[in-house]
Order: structure tokens, then C-alpha cells, then sequence
């Protein structure tokens, strides 16, 4: 088994395009972008696109696009529907999708069993309060899985010691102006007004580092 080879869950957001960056220094990476009909998907799309356009890195393959529609299972969720979306001032618990990391995790363990890959990486950071981004859910689900698949899966969270501001101080140089890290975008820009908007704006100026992010508000 490849052990250079890691699937890395990619979304486009600024936890996600830096972990590319830092898997690439050593590691051959593949971007997975789990499409699953959320409202802003296209934007995260284009805002990955357009990250990796400007990092470049021989080591980062060509990002694979897989499907899990999730309108069928969460109907009226405002993730799928964009009504009631989460404000500024909503509290992180607001955030939660059911299953989110559960669906992203387990379809690309699928991919990965048949394509000689065992490692997945997600750019969870420290004080995700949601159950299925924990050490412990991590450790258990890549055991299910290599169980269920016949192929071991080691799921990594590279960063869960970090904090958002940490990200971004230690990573300034990189283009992290094309990351996207929103709930309501109009094409890239970012909306300004959104629970994820206001985490990404706090973390910039903790962080000491210009926001050189594009917000319409």
C-alpha cells in the first residue's frame, strides 16, 4: 500500500486549501470535492479552482469530483434550501449538518479502496463542537471502514490541535485570498454577514495578518 499517497477532503475553505499545501511537501495528494447539493457549492468549486491555479504544486493531482446528494435525507435544511440561513451572531452549534463529515468521509474511503489509497485528511481544527469531527469519531469511523471496505483507512485531522488564527499566521504567504469560507456567496465573494463570514473575519484579525478577502458587506 502506498502510504505517500492521501485522499484530502477539499471544500475550497481556508482550513482546507492551506491542509493541500502542507500534505504537498510531502505527501501525493488527491483533492476530493464531495458535491452533495448545498446551496453554496459552485462558489466553493470555483474558489478551489482558482486556489490551486495559484499555488501549484506538482504533488496535488487534479481535484475528483464525487456525488452524495443529501436533498432527499435533509429536505428543509438550510443548507440545502439557503432559508434561515445561520446569521453573524448565531452561535457554532447553528452550523451543524447532519452527517456531513460522516457522507464526505465515508464515499471517499470507497475511492480510496480502489485506488490503493489508505489515507483521508480533513481540515477539522480545535474546538469543532460538532460529534462527527472529534479525535475520537475519527479514530472509530477509519476502523469501520477499513472493517466494512477490506482496505485499512487512517483518517488524519492535521490541524485539530490549531485554531484558525494559528492557520493563518503561520500560513500568510499562501494565496488564502481564494479560499472561501461562507454560507451565502455571490459567485466568490463572500457575503460578509454569515455565522462562517464572521469566524473567517475574527481569525484574520487575531491573527495579525491582512484580510485581503473579497466581502460584499
Amino acid at each position: 500500500m502506498n502510504e505517500s499517497k492521501v485522499a484530502a477532503l477539499a471544500s475550497g475553505g481556508l482550513d482546507s486549501v492551506i491542509m493541500l499545501a502542507e500534505l504537498a511537501k510531502n505527501s501525493h495528494v488527491f483533492p476530493v470535492y464531495v458535491e452533495s447539493g448545498l446551496v453554496w457549492e459552485a462558489s466553493e468549486k470555483k474558489s478551489l479552482d482558482n486556489f490551486l491555479g495559484s499555488f501549484g504544486n506538482p504533488n496535488i493531482e487534479p481535484v475528483t469530483h464525487l456525488r452524495v446528494p443529501v436533498g432527499p435525507i435533509l429536505e428543509s435544511h438550510w443548507s440545502v434550501t439557503g432559508a434561515g440561513m445561520p446569521d453573524a451572531h448565531a452561535p457554532d452549534d447553528d452550523m451543524f449538518i447532519p452527517g456531513r463529515n460522516i457522507l464526505l468521509i465515508s464515499i471517499t474511503a470507497v475511492w480510496c479502496s480502489t485506488r490503493d489509497v489508505s489515507r483521508i485528511a480533513i481540515g477539522s481544527l480545535t474546538g469543532n463542537p460538532f460529534p462527527d469531527a472529534t479525535p475520537e469519531f475519527f479514530e472509530f469511523f477509519g476502523g469501520s471502514l477499513s472493517a466494512g471496505l477490506g482496505h485499512r483507512i487512517e483518517i488524519e485531522a492535521p490541524f485539530r490541535r490549531l485554531n484558525k488564527s494559528d492557520l493563518i499566521r503561520k500560513n500568510k504567504d499562501l494565496p488564502i485570498e481564494f479560499s472561501l469560507t461562507c454560507a451565502q456567496p455571490v459567485d466568490t465573494v463572500h457575503c460578509g454577514s454569515c455565522n462562517k463570514c464572521m469566524e473567517r473575519q475574527v481569525a484574520f484579525r487575531n491573527s495579525g495578518v491582512e484580510d485581503r478577502t473579497k466581502y460584499s458587506a
